[in-house]
């Protein structure tokens, strides 16, 4: 097996004092010399343009890979190969091709926007057609959103993606390490060889953790939801108990070969960092 990636998700800042943390998280986070550095979009689109220019600043200030996400939400095909263009010229290679959430969220109806995309299996063809890209997709350990709890369709969905030239996937984040490997399991015997690099979420916000559940689909187990609830007003405890929490099911999922870590930092170092010290993946002590 090739070595184990380790890689931080940022979202595009609002304002002036967000980019401050968004900066300093990024350069704290230099000690476990990530492999990628990936930029979400916001809802509904709606930080398209961010996307873009920190994406581009990041790898300009830290030369290190970057991964743009692209979404059909609010684009046509012609904005989309624009996006694309920008992409290229700012030297980003590797894109991450995601439906997106309706603007008013993932609850909401899907709207099509005329002249655009519904599925992300048409942003791989896309981003696959204009070439000098490599393309990575979501995976979801406790099945997507939309397919109602039909895991055999995800894969299925996760197929398709991989016969267009998607060449990785990374995960929603999860808490249970057999959600990984069972999902591993269904494309290995589909005969896939996607790698599914797996998204941690370090929960230092219980308030936070479950507004991102109701957002993504990820199912919290109960006995994890009862912990957080008896400490929700303890910010310290919170911090402790994920950082806990993250480091036991990353060790999980290192002992299962795991292709990567993924972690979903909030724009915040503190917990991810010392996760990576438990797990021995720091330069420094």
């Amino acid at each position: 097996m090739e070595r184990m990636t380790v890689s931080v998700e940022f979202f595009p800042p609002k304002d002036e004092a967000g980019v401050a943390r968004l900066w300093s998280a990024s350069s704290a986070l230099e000690s476990i010399s990530p492999d990628f550095i990936s930029v979400t979009y916001g809802a509904g689109g709606s930080t398209r343009d961010r996307t873009i220019q920190i994406t581009k600043e990041i790898t300009q200030r830290t030369g290190r890979n970057t991964v743009a996400h692209l979404t059909c939400v609010g684009s046509t095909k012609a904005e989309l190969i624009e996006i694309l263009a920008q992409y290229k010229s700012a030297g980003i290679k590797t894109i991450l091709a995601l439906r997106g959430d309706p603007v008013g969220g993932p609850t909401s109806p899907w709207v099509t926007t005329p002249g655009g995309f519904d599925h992300s299996d048409q942003l791989v063809e896309l981003a696959m057609s204009q070439g000098g890209f490599e393309v990575g997709v979501a995976a979801f350990p406790d099945s997507h959103p939309a397919s109602g709890g039909d895991f055999n369709r995800d894969i299925d969905v996760l197929i398709r993606k991989e016969e267009l030239g998607a060449s990785f996937a990374t995960t929603q984040f999860f808490f249970d390490s057999a959600k990984w490997e069972t999902l591993v399991s269904k494309l290995q015997a589909r005969g896939s060889k996607l790698p599914v690099i797996a998204g941690i979420l370090p929960v230092t916000n219980v308030k936070q953790l479950q507004r991102m559940s109701e957002l993504t689909g990820a199912q919290i187990p109960a006995n994890i939801e009862k912990t957080f609830a008896a400490i929700a007003d303890d910010a310290d405890a919170v911090k402790k108990v994920g950082i806990e929490l993250a480091t036991k099911m990353c060790q999980e999922l290192i002992s299962l070969k795991v292709p990567g870590l993924h972690f979903y930092t909030m724009n915040t170092s503190d917990a991810t960092l010392q996760i990576c010290k438990n797990l021995g993946l720091t330069n420094n002590e």
